[in-house]
C-alpha cells in the first residue's frame, strides 16, 4: 500500500498480479520518475550501492555497517538509516538481513557521473571558476558550453598526451576546467557544469542539507506590504480589462497578444509593459480574460478573434477585495506557464509574446509551489534570498536542480510579490492559508487577507486645486462615485484624483446632477469645499444637457433655438445628417452613439435620454466574450485515491492466493474446450459446498486473468460467482472460463 501511495504510476494501468507489479517497479522510466524527488543524501546511497556492484567481482553486496562507515565522517548514522528506510519503502533498495541491494536502473537516476560523492570534490572553488571563465576565448567557452548542456563526457584525440598545446582541450585541462578520463574522454567538473547553467553550486559531497541566512520580519510588516501589492493589482487588472473591455485586441495568428496591443495597453493604462504582461496572463488563467470574438463585434475587423473580457468580470469587479485577490492568486499557483519569460527570445530568435503556447511548461506549476512551499517551512515573518533558497532546493531535488536556477527563482519571487503573497523577501499569511491542501483554503486566505487589508475609509478630503485624496482605500460605493467624477492622477497607499471639466461631464452624463455632485463632496470630504470646485461643477452643469440626443435613428431637442441652430450651422451636422423638424429638433441619421461623440467632439456637450426625458446613462460598458467555464483543460492523469488502491492491494493478494493454491481436483488450463462437462460439474460441485475456486477467464477483449471466487449459480451458459474483493456477485460467460481449480 505505502508502495503504490509512493509510486503512483505502478497502479496505471492495474497490475494483473504481484509479479507484474514488481518487474514494473523495476523498470527505467519508473524508476527515473521514482527519484525525482530524492536528495542528495538518497542519490549518495544509491550511488555508494552502484559502485560497490560496480567494483566487486563477486556478488556480495553491500552491507549496512559499510555504508555506515563510508558515510559517517559527513552524515550521522540514524539520518543514513532514515534515508535508507525512505528507500526501501519506494523499492529503490531492498534489504537481507544487513545486506543491502539497489534496483539496476538506479545508476541512470544517479544526477552526476558516478563517483562523485565519494571522491574529493573539484579543486576549483566558485570564485575560482567564475575567474577562469572570464578568460576563455569564445571555441573554450563553447566546448564547456556543449559540454555543460549535453553530458559531463566527451570524446576527443586531444586529450592524449602530446597533443598540442594551443589546443582548446589542452589549455582547459591545465585550467582544470576540464578532468582527463582518459586518452580520449575528458569530463567536465559538476561546479563548471553548474555555472555555466546558470544552477546554484551545490556539491554531491554535502551530505547534509545547506542552512541559509534569514532575516527576520515582523509579520505586520510583511503583510502589510502584501496588502499594498494587492491594492495596486486589483486596480491595474481592472484597468486593463476595461482597456481591452473598450478596444478588444486583434488575438496574433499563433493565438497571443502582440507586442504592440501590450505597448497600446500600456500606453492607455499607464502600467509598464513587463506588468502589462503578467496582468493578461493572470487574468485569462482566471477566466477573465478570453480569446473569440466580442459582443459588441469591434467596429474594425482586423482578424477573427480578439482578446477581451468575459462575461464573468462584472461579478468579479463587484466582489470583496480579498476574494478578487484569491481568485487571481489560486490561478497563478495552478498557472502551467511562465509569465516572466515575455520578450525573451525563442530558438528562432523571434520575442515570445504574452498569451502564447510557447510559455507553456508542464512543470511551471511544480516549481512554483516548491520555492513558495520551502518558504513556508520557515517561521513567519522570516525572509530568505534567491540565491539560498535556490540552493537549498538543489539539495533538496539535485535531478530537478535545472528548474531552480537562481534566475529562475528570482523571477518566481518577483511574481509572487507582485500578487501580494511575499513581501519583503517573506511569505504573507494569506499566502500560507492558501498554499494549505485543505479544503477551506481559499476561505482561510481570503480571511486572512481581508484581516491585512487596510479598513475602507468613507472620506476624501479635497484640496485647493482640486484634487481629491483618498487617505486609505474607499468604500465601495464612495470609490464609484469618485472615479465618476475624477479621474486617478496617481496612485498608492493614498490615490490622489483630479476633477476637471471631462470628467464632470462624465459624471453628469451617468445621470448625477450638480446638487447630488454638491452633496458628494460636502458630505464626504474632511477638507472645506474650495470655491473652485463649486464653480467647475455648477458652469458645467449649466451647460450640460441643453441639447438632449434620442433615437430617430437619433433626435436633438433643446429648450434653446439659438443653440440648436448653432449646432445645425455646425460642420458637424453634415456629419450626421441633422435636419431640423422644429425650431427646437431636430432629427441625425446616425446612431445615438455616435452623434453623442461626434457633438462632443466639436465642443457641445449633449446628454442622452430616455423616453420619459431623463437622463440616462449611455457610456459603453464594454465588450465582453462569453467565458468558456468548461473549456477542456490539459489531460493530467490523477493518482488512485486510498480506497482504490486499498483494493487494488486486496485483488493483488487475491490473484497470488489464486496463482499459488493447490488444487485435488482440475481441468485442464490449455483454453481447449474438451473439459466443458468437467468445467460444469466442478463448479457444481463447489456452488453445493460453499467452496471458492481458482477460475481461469478471457473476457471480450482477449485478455486473460485468474480470478478466485465462490459460485453462487450456474446455469443458462452464465456462471454467478461472488468476488470476496468487491463483496458483489459477478457474472462469467462460461465458455469463457479456460481453468477452475477447487481451493483447499
Amino acid at each position: 500500500m505505502t508502495l503504490l501511495e509512493l509510486r503512483p504510476d505502478l497502479a496505471v494501468p492495474l497490475p494483473s498480479s504481484m509479479t507484474v507489479l514488481a518487474a514494473r517497479a523495476e523498470q527505467r522510466a519508473s524508476v527515473l520518475r521514482a527519484t525525482d524527488d530524492l536528495t542528495t543524501l538518497e542519490f549518495a546511497i544509491l550511488e555508494s550501492l552502484a559502485a560497490h556492484t560496480v567494483t566487486r567481482t563477486d556478488d556480495t553486496p553491500l552491507g549496512r555497517a559499510q555504508l555506515h562507515e563510508q558515510l559517517h565522517d559527513r552524515v550521522r548514522a540514524a539520518t543514513v538509516d532514515a534515508a535508507l528506510t525512505r528507500l526501501t519503502d519506494r523499492a529503490l533498495v531492498w534489504t537481507d538481513g544487513d545486506a543491502l541491494r539497489s534496483v539496476a536502473a538506479a545508476i541512470e537516476a544517479l544526477p552526476w557521473p558516478i563517483g562523485s560523492t565519494t571522491e574529493i570534490p573539484d579543486a576549483l572553488t566558485e570564485p575560482e571558476v567564475r575567474d577562469a571563465l572570464e578568460g576563455l576565448s569564445s571555441a573554450e567557452r563553447g566546448l564547456l558550453g556543449k559540454l555543460a548542456e549535453t553530458g559531463p563526457r566527451g570524446r576527443t584525440r586531444d586529450a592524449a598526451p602530446g597533443t598540442p598545446a594551443d589546443r582548446p582541450v589542452q589549455r582547459l585541462l591545465r585550467v582544470r576546467l576540464l578532468h582527463r578520463i582518459d586518452d580520449e574522454t575528458v569530463e567536465l567538473p559538476v561546479t563548471v557544469g553548474q555555472i555555466l547553467r546558470g544552477e546554484p553550486v551545490t556539491h554531491p559531497h554535502a551530505l547534509t542539507p545547506p542552512t541559509p541566512p534569514t532575516r527576520k520580519r515582523t509579520a505586520a510588516d510583511v503583510n502589510s506590504t502584501t496588502a499594498g501589492e494587492v491594492g495596486e493589482l486589483l486596480r491595474h487588472c481592472g484597468a486593463v480589462l476595461d482597456a481591452l473591455g473598450q478596444t478588444p485586441a486583434p488575438a496574433l495568428r499563433a493565438g497571443g497578444l502582440g507586442v504592440r496591443e501590450l505597448r497600446r495597453v500600456a500606453k492607455q493604462t499607464g502600467i509598464d509593459e513587463p506588468r502589462i504582461g503578467l496582468l493578461v496572463e493572470l487574468l485569462a488563467a482566471a477566466k477573465l480574460l478570453e480569446k473569440g470574438t466580442p459582443e459588441p463585434a469591434p467596429e474594425y475587423e482586423s482578424t477573427d478573434d480578439y482578446w477581451a473580457p468575459t462575461t464573468a468580470v462584472d461579478a468579479w469587479l463587484e466582489a470583496p477585495l480579498a476574494r478578487r485577490w484569491v481568485v487571481l492568486a489560486a490561478a497563478w499557483l495552478d498557472l502551467d506557464r511562465m509569465p516572466w519569460m515575455i520578450g525573451m527570445r525563442d530558438p528562432n530568435d523571434k520575442p515570445l509574446a504574452a498569451l502564447s503556447v510557447e510559455l507553456r511548461n508542464p512543470h511551471a506549476a511544480r516549481d512554483r509551489r516548491a520555492v513558495l512551499g520551502l518558504l513556508a517551512e520557515f517561521p513567519t515573518g522570516t525572509a530568505l534570498e534567491p540565491g539560498d533558497l535556490s540552493r537549498l532546493l538543489a539539495w533538496r531535488q539535485p535531478r530537478w536542480r535545472r528548474h531552480f536556477r537562481i534566475e529562475a527563482v528570482e523571477h518566481t519571487l518577483t511574481e509572487a510579490a507582485a500578487l501580494g503573497l511575499v513581501g519583503r523577501g517573506a511569505l504573507g499569511s494569506a499566502a500560507r492559508a492558501l498554499l494549505h491542501d485543505a479544503s477551506s483554503s481559499a476561505a482561510d486566505a481570503e480571511a486572512a487577507m481581508e484581516q491585512a487589508l487596510p479598513e475602507p475609509v468613507d472620506h476624501v478630503l479635497v484640496q485647493a486645486d482640486l484634487t481629491v485624496i483618498a487617505p486609505g482605500p474607499l468604500t465601495a460605493n464612495l470609490q464609484r462615485s469618485v472615479e465618476l467624477v475624477a479621474d486617478v492622477e496617481s496612485a498608492g497607499a493614498a490615490t490622489v484624483y483630479r476633477v476637471g471639466d471631462a470628467s464632470v461631464r462624465r459624471a453628469l452624463d451617468a445621470g448625477l446632477t450638480a446638487s447630488e455632485l454638491h452633496t458628494l463632496f460636502a458630505k464626504h470630504s474632511r477638507t472645506p469645499i474650495p470655491q473652485g470646485l463649486t464653480y467647475l461643477i455648477d458652469d458645467v452643469a449649466r451647460r450640460h444637457g441643453q441639447l438632449r440626443a434620442g433615437m430617430a435613428q437619433a433626435f436633438l431637442r433643446s429648450d434653446d433655438p439659438t443653440l440648436l441652430a448653432q449646432v445645425l450651422a455646425a460642420p458637424v451636422a453634415e456629419t450626421l445628417a441633422l435636419r431640423a423638424i422644429a425650431p427646437t429638433v431636430a432629427i441625425a441619421q446616425a446612431p445615438l452613439g455616435e452623434v453623442l461623440a461626434q457633438l462632443r467632439a466639436a465642443g457641445f456637450a449633449p446628454a442622452g435620454e430616455n423616453a420619459s426625458g431623463t437622463i440616462v446613462d449611455l457610456r459603453p460598458r464594454g465588450a465582453r466574450i462569453s467565458a468558456r467555464l468548461n473549456a477542456r483543460r490539459p489531460y493530467r492523469p490523477s493518482a488512485p485515491n486510498t480506497e482504490q488502491l486499498t483494493s487494488l492491494v486486496a485483488e493483488l493478494r487475491a490473484g497470488d492466493r489464486a496463482a499459488s493454491a493447490r488444487s485435488g481436483q482440475s481441468v485442464r488450463a490449455d483454453g481447449t474446450r474438451n473439459n466443458t462437462a468437467a468445467t460444469l460439474a466442478l463448479l457444481q460441485l463447489a456452488a453445493r459446498v460453499r467452496r471458492s475456486v481458482n477460475i481461469g477467464y478471457v473476457d471480450d477483449k482477449g485478455v486473460a486473468m485468474q480470478r478466485v471466487v465462490e459460485p453462487v449459480q450456474v446455469g443458462n451458459g452464465q456462471l454467478d460467482a461472488l468476488d470476496p474483493v468487491t463483496g458483489t456477485v459477478r457474472h462469467f460467460t462460461l465458455h469463457r472460463i479456460a481453468s477452475v481449480a477447487l481451493l483447499e
